[in-house]
Formats: structure tokens, sequence, C-alpha cells
């Protein structure tokens, strides 16, 4: 049976002050919850906060992006070294903001996929299409398209450590959500491409999160659906209130 994970985005929005009361309040949300892991994403400044705080917890943290070299001459840029000395365990890659705003090709992010799992961070890999490829049918395509390029020539050890987010780029920090059976037949649609191009074990193993404006108010509809194991939550994982009700949806599904 699949673990439902339930991370937390906070992309470049929380202060320290604020980082601090947010992983303080954190792990009282995981009582009774052996079917959910719990994971944040804080900007790289505050992984230093992170580990302190939540060392020894329950809770998984990580960056919320790689550079596409271990190392050298790139100012402004987190290597996945780097995360390793704070103790991450994940790492976002692929995010649509990475793809739509800072212009990340597949191409690149399979170079950030590689350097993720050779240094032993579990990559959670984004897919999604715009609001006009599905509205030109076209849904299907982009996403299979973008895991292709992502898993293709992967090792099935590197493939069985990695997690996949359906996050439609209409629906990302946009209040728009993809109905349950939109996100299902999506990931439906991932998980049969995974048994095709793989095996069964691999795609009934696989953990696929859904991603784009979960809030309290549909989580438990998206979380009862059968191939959605979880979410990758932005806004809503900032208040400790709203994360941990979409914490309680999935211990409840």
């Amino acid at each position: 049976m699949r673990k439902f994970l339930i991370a937390g985005n906070w992309k470049m929005h929380t202060t320290a002050i604020e980082a601090e009361a947010l992983l303080k309040a954190l792990p009282e949300q995981l009582q009774d919850a052996p079917n959910v892991d719990v994971a944040v994403f804080p900007p790289s400044v505050y992984l230093d906060l992170t580990k302190r705080i939540l060392g020894g917890s329950k809770i998984f943290w990580g960056g919320q992006n790689i550079a596409s070299e271990p190392k050298g001459a790139f100012t402004g840029e987190i290597s996945s070294i780097m995360l390793l000395d704070f103790d991450s365990t994940m790492v976002i890659l692929g995010h649509s903001e990475r793809r739509h705003v800072f212009g990340e090709s597949d191409e690149l992010i399979r170079k950030k996929i590689d350097l993720a799992l050779d240094g032993g961070l579990i990559p959670i890999i984004c897919v999604g299409e715009t609001l006009e490829q599905r509205e030109a049918g076209n849904t299907e395509t982009v996403v299979l398209g973008q895991l292709q390029a992502a898993l293709t020539g992967l090792n099935t050890d590197f493939v069985n450590k990695v997690v996949l987010a359906y996050e439609p780029v209409w629906a990302i920090g946009t209040g728009k959500t993809a109905t349950p059976e939109q996100a299902q037949d999506v990931h439906r649609s991932i998980r049969n491409w995974i048994e095709k191009h793989f095996d069964k074990h691999m795609a009934d193993s696989m953990r696929i999160v859904y991603g784009g404006s979960v809030k309290p108010a549909n989580a438990k509809g998206l979380l009862s659906k059968p191939d959605i194991d979880g979410a990758l939550v932005g806004g809503a994982s900032l208040k400790i209130n709203d994360f941990s009700e979409i914490i309680k949806a999935a211990k409840a599904s």
C-alpha cells in the first residue's frame, strides 16, 4: 500500500521568524498518522534552521531546486551536495515555475534529476500542462512527454526512488484546481505509462501526488481518488491550520 506524502513548498514567501514558527508547530501534526509522510521545502537559507528544529522528528525536508552541476562558478545556485550538508532527503525538480518562469528545459531538468539521484536525494519530479495545452486536448501528450524526458534511460533502482507530482500549470497559485476526476484521469495515465515502460510492480508502488491550489476544502476529494497519493501544497502550507487539515484529510483517506 502506498503511503501518502503531504509536501509543503514554501517558495519565496517566508521570513526567518515565520519559518521558525511553522517548523515548531509541525511535529504535533503527525500524531497518529502512520499512513502519511510529511515534508517541507523551505527557502535554502532556512535549511539550517529547519535541520535544527526538525532533526529527530518524523518530518522530511529538502530543497526547492538544485543546480545542474555539482559545483563550480555558478553565482546564486545551490548544489545537491549543499542540500545534503543540511540532512535534506528530497528536492523538488521541474516545478512549473522553474519551467515557465525560468525557462528550464526537459533536458536541463533531467540533468538535475540525475544529480539528485546520484547524491542520494529523492526527487519530486513535477509535470503538467498549461491552460492552452489542456484546452487544445494535449494534456496527456504534454505530461507524458515530460515524464519520458525525465525517466527514460534511468535504471529501475533509480526510478523506484522518485516521486511524481502532477501539477497543471493553470492551477498553480491561481485558486483554480483540477477537479478530483480531472486529476485522477491524469494520475491514471501516468501510472499506466510507468507500467508500460517499466513494470506493473513499479507502477503500483510509485507515489504520484497532486499539486495545484490544494486547500482543506478540496483535499479530501482529491485524496480519495485511487491514484492520487498526496499533495504538493503551496500557499496552504504556510498556514499551519490549513496544512494540518490537509494532513488530516490524508490520514482519513
